[in-house]
């Protein structure tokens, strides 16, 4: 999975300049729109490794001679490895949710 490390390193030098003390500036909150924005590309490029995972997988088995089985086999431990780091990412905010729901008021 790729992420795009230029905005989180941003976003993390403003949190930087903003803590602190006397650094009262007015800020926007893009956070929501930049993490919607990363979460879905990350979506897109897993579901990307796993399309083309597919496309080699049906190419070798109808004989294409282009098609290597090594290079049909790292496609798809790449697609599974994405896949499996999405699926660890998922359970990791919805745990977050519910903690957070679970909060007093």
């Amino acid at each position: 999975m790729e992420i795009n490390n230029a905005s989180m390193i941003a976003e993390m030098q403003q949190l930087a300049v903003e803590s602190q003390p006397g650094a009262l500036q007015p800020t926007v909150n893009t956070s929501q729109a930049d993490f919607e924005s990363l979460l879905g590309n990350a979506i897109d490029h897993v579901n990307g490794l796993q399309k083309q995972s597919s496309s080699l997988a049906t190419r070798l088995e109808l004989g294409d001679s282009s098609v290597t089985l090594s290079e049909t086999m790292i496609a798809k431990e790449k697609a599974g490895v994405a896949f499996e780091a999405t699926v660890q990412v998922r359970n990791k905010l919805v745990e977050a949710y519910k903690e957070i729901m679970s909060m007093p008021v």
